[in-house]
Order: C-alpha cells, then structure tokens, then sequence
C-alpha cells in the first residue's frame, strides 16, 4: 500500500483534516461523506474532492476506502466505528470512542477479531504542552513521578443537539487521555463525586443534574493516582484543555488562562527561584515537512492563510491535527500500533464512564473492566 486511501465521515470539524491528508506523502485524500448534500459539495468544491457520499453506508461499500476517519456527533461514534471494521476498514475516530461499556468492548472485540486498527484522535495526546511534559518525562528531567492532575472545563451553552445535559465524564478524554499517555499507565479503579446542579431543564435529557464531576483514578501495576475534573455547563470558566505533572525533580503546570507561558517548579532551588516560566516548543519538526506548518493557525499555512475552525474558537487544540493524522497515517503503514490503540483508547474512555456511574453512586469505586486492560 504506497498510499493509504482515507475516507473522512463528517465535516464539520473534520473539514479541518482534508488539507492534512492531501499533503501527506503517505496519505491520499480519496472521499468524503456528510448527509448535507449541499454541504458536501461545497466543502468538496473547495478541496478538490472528487468522490463524495451522502450515505455512510455507500461509503463504506467502496472497495477503494482503505480506512475512515469519522468525525460526526458523540451519539454516532460506537456505531460507525463498529460499522467500519466489520465492512474491513482501518479507523480514526474523533473522541470518545463510545459512550458505553458495551459499544467500547465490541470495538476492541472487532479489532482484535479482525486485526485492523482503530486509533481514537485524542487531541490532547498530541498538542505541543503534551508533547512537551512527555518529553521531559521521558527523559527523565522530571525525576519520579508522584501526582497528576488534569481538567477540561468548557461552556457548551448554545451548542445544537445532543450536548445539552451531556454528563461531563461521558466527554472526558481531553483530560484522563493525557494523565494515563504520559506515563503510558492504565486507570484500573476509580472513585468520583459531583458537585453542584445544571439548568433544570437539561436534567432529563441524560438523567444527570452534574454541573461538575470530579474524579479520583488509581493506576493499575503502580503508585500512582491522578485527579480529574470536568464542566460543561452553567460553571464560569475560560475553554480549558489541561495536565498537570508533579515529578520529584521537577513539575509542569499548565496555564490557567489561554496564551500564557507553563509554569516549571525545580526542587532544592531557592524558595523564589523554584517556578519559571516557560515558553513551549513547537514540535512540528516531528513531522513530515508536507504538513508541519498545521501546528500553527492556517490550513495552509503561511501568511494570510486560512484558520483552523479549533483556532477561530481557542485554544487551536495545541497544534496536534497534523501529529494525529501523521500518526493514524504511520501506523497503517508499518503495522505498528499508533497510542491510543483500541484497548487503550477503550481504558480512556471507560475511565470517564466508570467515573459517571460512581458519581451517579456517590463515589463509590468502580474498577475498570478487564477487557479495557492490556495483557
């Protein structure tokens, strides 16, 4: 396979990957699929896609689609995956893998069965700060580490469809993906309170009146237990993707407003000396130079290019669209699985819906199913 042939589902936010795959040297840009026929072929139009889809289902008839990157609405994601691998396709999918225990077993029960790959596109897992923190970590300037702490707080008011009363562990990958990938650890139990109440109105949509839930993880095979905690609705917050490592050399702190530097505690300093600031390195000199220049604001890059949608909105998701898509790209050629795999992919995402069950129960542990564990 010199080229591998994806098909993006979903174009919205997934319009933003079509200018990545065309320009990657080991990626060919070969359809796109969203029900909005207009839509579809205005956004066809404009990136030169020739093979476009309004049914999902005729998409994955054709035999030329080596793998689908699906980027459509949360309730969707389990089946299409699903749907995916059992008509033979590799997938991409945006977050969360599932929003149950039982969709997320079945994908890593069709992976496993069919020895295709599923890769979830964890955002955070590839912006710059992560890939910063990761670095230091392995090469061990942090030292041991001792405590994590992540967030994701955004104000979803407004936003159409299914968000509104979206518990906020069913959406919370952005921060218990980069706690379990910097260490590349497993969630093996959790325990999760919530805190105060929603709108009434949004109660019934998902029988959870949860303006925050917080959430206590413990690492399988390791000391090691880390803090999340999320909101969605009716809490005062700037948009906030974030990890937080605690080493005994050194600690990482991710700024609390978008745009300021990280702040480095090093021990045994003096007492003003220990926190710096520090201005994060951009690490698109990992990539292929076809597309190193999406790290940073224009599709295609350059002066007065156009902007990624996650860049008009904030935080520009760190700069990890082309990170993910050279990853999904690599390992469908070497075979080689890219992080997250689908177990791993299945610990993170069960790791926010174990939470909401405990929350649900007033924090009582919920342990990790075994299936979301590796071997």
């Amino acid at each position: 396979m010199s080229q591998i042939n994806i098909a993006i589902a979903g174009l919205g936010f997934g319009a933003e990957f079509i200018p990545i795959y065309q320009r990657h040297p080991g990626a060919n840009m070969h359809a796109i699929c969203q029900r909005n026929a207009k839509s579809l072929n205005e956004i066809g139009d404009k990136y030169g896609v020739a093979k476009r889809y309004t049914s999902y289902e005729e998409l994955l008839q054709d035999p030329e689609v080596h793998a689908v990157h699906i980027n459509t609405p949360i309730p969707n994601h389990a089946e299409q995956s699903i749907q995916a691998l059992e008509a033979g396709k590799h997938v991409a999918c945006t977050v969360p893998m599932a929003t149950s225990l039982e969709d997320c077993k079945r994908i890593v029960e069709l992976v496993a069965k069919t020895g295709l790959k599923y890769m979830m596109m964890e955002t955070v897992l590839y912006a710059r700060e992560f890939l910063f923190m990761k670095e230091l970590y392995d090469q061990g300037e942090l030292g041991k580490i001792q405590f994590l702490k992540a967030s994701h707080q955004q104000d979803m008011s407004g936003w159409p469809g299914y968000w509104p009363g979206l518990p906020p562990m069913h959406y919370a990958t952005h921060c218990v993906g980069p706690i379990l990938g910097l260490t590349r650890g497993e969630a093996e139990y959790v325990s999760c309170f919530p805190s105060g109440t929603i709108a009434k109105e949004m109660h019934a949509c998902y029988n959870s009146p949860f303006a925050v839930e917080t959430c206590h993880i413990k690492f399988k095979d390791s000391d090691l237990s880390a803090q999340v905690y999320r909101s969605l609705f009716d809490v005062a917050r700037q948009y906030r993707e974030s990890i937080e490592v605690y080493g005994d050399k050194k600690s990482v702190e991710w700024p609390l407003i978008e745009g300021c530097p990280l702040v480095m505690h090093t021990a045994k300093k003096p007492e003003p000396e220990i926190p710096e600031e520090i201005k994060c390195p951009d690490f698109a000199d990992r990539l292929p130079a076809e597309i190193a220049p999406f790290t940073t604001g224009g599709v295609y890059g350059g002066e007065g290019g156009e902007e990624h949608l996650s860049f008009t909105q904030g935080a520009g998701h760190g700069g990890s669209h082309p990170h993910l898509v050279h990853q999904f790209v690599q390992m469908l050629a070497s075979g080689n699985d890219a992080y997250p795999n689908a177990v791993e992919s299945a610990n993170i995402t069960c790791t926010g819906i174990c939470a909401h069950d405990s929350a649900l129960k007033g924090g009582e542990l919920i342990r990790l199913p075994e299936w979301s564990l590796r071997d």
